[in-house]
């Protein structure tokens, strides 16, 4: 929590161990320390000297490992695992044939596959596979890449890896493994993050987040790059570029909300960085009040770093019920707001007939930010201050997180003093897109120091190929003028313009 109490969901996280006797139990681990990416499956594969061999299930890692036999039956030195969080096959969610990591068997040796990202061009890619006599076992984009691998004229299977990451567009971090090698990549604008880690013993550790690494007492080596294959097996690893054409645009959510706090990504400690955003957001934002209180667990960071900067201090006025499941389904509007009871609760004692400033990571619907403002009113609360350590979340995410639609985005709909009304606080800011930037830090030397920020602009760093259509119709009237003009015209990056629906529609044409 918090991305206004799981209002956002990652796809998922993925974990491989090379060259160590344990390798299965080491990828539950390292799962474990991934499970806040995925809730709804999880799944390992191991290499026992060439032969794979799977477990997978729906549910947390504690449910699909049930107790030490599904770990003692997955014997081997090199193992990748997964935990899934569902955008791309969403109505599928509930089906183990989109669990991963999936297991394909060939005449020539078999191939394990997992994936956090989502594919731009999936829809597209499938139709033109389907045609050519493909016959697909889930409805995950995940499935994509192994059809293409399949068909790919170039002769070895790393030259083949590299012509299908050259078809495939979005966002991603896949694994595969093979029964000789195991292989880690990432898309050209590394949207996802992908660290490399080494064991005591010289086993090789890839991970969705360096937390992961951590847990098995892995020391880090470094961070995956955009454009990058790494390639681990028996002589150790090395690493090749599949495309030239790469800028950096790592999620500014992974920052936000999705990474743990103990992660590094490209050198950025995400606890730091969060900090960092609290006190740039009272230093651009400030207002007389009592107290600083965070919306547990995600905005912790950025509360302290709130109230140092304010001289306020940081007080725990909510609490988190730590057994409610991040899975608690809330179909309805009654039940989410009693969803939010669930999960949390104001302390009386601390914020009762106090001025009370609420700092929260993201406002996505707008609906837990006023269960929220309630439930301090009802405790006590004299005022309540919004204080969001992000921008204003207006555009989806194509990406990888499953939040594609804009009706579902409240600040797409509404300004910030709109906001403020239907979530009955006494003043609401958010962080500035500059402040963000500039407080993650990274500082590469690409658009928004290798951010992507498209969420809050609508700048994105790619074309959004199969979905842009659907992107288009679901703006305002002036946002679809403004937003194609953007893209040609104002745009930090090369190679995103839209189509437009004008080109659309005459490409209907020429195809009929």
């Amino acid at each position: 929590m918090s991305a206004e109490l799981e209002g956002l969901h990652e796809e998922c996280g993925i974990f491989g161990v090379w060259g160590h006797p344990d390798a299965a139990r080491l990828t539950y681990f390292g799962l474990h320390a991934l499970q806040h990416r995925g809730q709804e499956g999880a799944g390992i594969v191991v290499n026992d000297q060439g032969r794979l061999k799977a477990h997978t299930g729906l549910g947390l890692l504690s449910e699909v490992f049930k107790n030490d036999y599904d770990l003692a039956g997955l014997q081997g030195e090199r193992a990748i695992g997964h935990v899934r969080y569902a955008t791309s096959g969403a109505s599928g969610t509930g089906s183990l044939n989109n669990v991963q990591p999936f297991l394909f068997h060939f005449h020539d040796g078999d191939v394990a596959l997992c994936h956090n990202g989502n594919l731009t061009n999936c829809d597209t890619l499938r139709t033109q596979l389907e045609n050519d006599g493909a016959i697909f076992h889930s409805n995950s984009d995940t499935e994509v890449l192994m059809h293409l691998i399949r068909r790919s004229l170039e002769e070895t299977f790393l030259d083949k890896l590299k012509d299908s990451l050259n078809t495939v567009h979005g966002g991603f971090a896949y694994l595969l493994m093979t029964p000789d090698a195991m292989y880690g990549a990432l898309d050209p604008n590394g949207f996802r993050p992908l660290s490399l880690g080494r064991m005591k013993n010289g086993a090789y550790v890839l991970a969705s987040e360096t937390c992961a690494l951590d847990i098995v007492s892995a020391e880090f080596i470094r961070d995956i790059e955009p454009g990058e294959i790494i390639i681990i097996d028996d002589q150790g690893y090395r690493i090749v570029r599949y495309t030239d054409h790469v800028q950096k645009a790592i999620c500014s959510m992974e920052f936000i909300y999705f990474a743990r706090p103990d992660s590094n990504i490209y050198g950025v400690n995400v606890h730091s960085a969060r900090k960092r955003a609290g006190a740039r957001l009272a230093q651009e934002s400030p207002v007389e009040a009592d107290m600083v209180v965070a919306v547990p667990n995600s905005s912790l960071s950025a509360a302290s770093g709130y109230s140092e900067a304010s001289g306020i201090p940081n007080e725990m006025g909510l609490v988190k019920n730590q057994y409610v499941a991040r899975t608690f389904i809330q179909p309805t509007q009654e039940l989410r707001e009693q969803g939010v009871r669930m999960k949390l609760s104001a302390v009386r004692g601390v914020v009762e007939g106090k001025r009370v400033i609420v700092v929260d990571d993201s406002i996505v619907r707008g609906t837990t930010s006023k269960r929220i403002v309630r439930l301090l009113r009802e405790a006590g609360a004299r005022e309540v201050h919004m204080r969001i350590a992000s921008p204003p979340l207006k555009y989806p995410c194509y990406y990888g997180i499953d939040i594609s639609r804009t009706s579902e985005l409240i600040a797409a709909k509404k300004s910030v003093e709109e906001i403020r009304q239907y979530i009955e606080a006494d003043s609401l800011a958010y962080l500035s897109l500059d402040g963000l930037v500039e407080t993650v830090g990274l500082k590469a030397d690409s658009p928004y120091g290798g951010l992507c920020v498209a969420y809050f602009n609508g700048d994105y760093p790619t074309s959004l190929g199969d979905y842009e259509r659907e992107f288009l119709s679901s703006l305002s009237p002036e946002d679809q003028a403004r937003i194609p003009a953007y893209a040609k015209d104002h745009s930090h990056y090369l190679g995103n313009e839209f189509i437009g629906h004008e080109q659309a529609e005459d490409q209907d044409q020429d195809q009929a």
